[in-house]
């Protein structure tokens, strides 16, 4: 293939992983809006989109191994489509637990669970994304780094949000008056939002694992690989 050809072929792979991850992240922010407003049809919304998401993986997949396959890259041009390769993989996978966002609205009942602000935690790793995401296409390093950072913020979030529960659940009396049923109300409320935080906890770390391929595109630096 020519070099303007292949060039083209590359800026194409850019642009499709760049229209995965704008879809992806509309779908992670519609699962947030549907567990805060308990909305099924949102839920729903999220759900059935999956199979759109796991379609576009399938064709990036495909044109990431066709240019590895045909071109033989080298250097720069290689970790670019080995990231590129990561990266998809990472949005697939947001994808799944935004569609897990949308299950849990369905399944909600009642909040007999603490007040934890699963917003907040859901707003601050919906924008590490999509800053992984134009640290991939502007191939910033310092951001990458920024990103790891607040990873640890994440992680003190969801640590604290957890915590919160699980006290919460101990301390909280039940009578005799307290019927099977309630309780089992309960158990499933509080497994329900254990997960929804372990979920957007992992939503973050796929942020990280997006702009640890972006560095090692841009630098050939494996220091947020891990």
């Amino acid at each position: 293939m020519p070099r303007k050809g292949y060039q083209e072929k590359l800026d194409e792979l850019q642009e499709d992983v760049l229209y995965m991850s704008e879809i992806v992240f509309d779908r992670l922010q519609t699962g947030l809006d549907a567990l805060e407003k308990k909305d099924d049809e949102l839920a729903e919304e999220v759900i059935h989109g999956d199979d759109e998401i796991n379609q576009l993986y399938l064709d990036l997949e495909r044109e990431c191994v066709n240019l590895l396959a045909l071109q033989q890259p080298v250097a720069g041009d290689l970790r670019f489509i080995a990231a590129s390769f990561k990266i998809i993989t990472d949005l697939e996978r947001i994808a799944d637990l935004a569609v897990n966002l949308g299950e849990y609205a369905i399944d909600a009942e009642q909040d007999h669970g603490p007040d934890v602000d699963v917003q907040a935690i859901g707003e601050i790793v919906v924008e590490m994304n999509e800053q992984a995401m134009a640290a991939y296409t502007d191939e910033d390093s310092e951001l990458c780094y920024a990103i790891g950072d607040r990873d640890d913020e994440v992680d003190a979030m969801c640590q604290d949000a957890s915590d919160t529960v699980m006290r919460n659940l101990i301390e909280r009396e039940i009578d005799e008056d307290t019927t099977d049923e309630e309780i089992e109300s309960l158990m499933r409320d509080v497994s329900r939002l254990l997960l929804t935080v372990r979920d957007l906890e992992r939503v973050g770390d796929h942020a990280v694992n997006i702009a640890a391929r972006t560095l090692y595109m841009v630098d050939n630096d494996d220091a947020l690989i891990y």
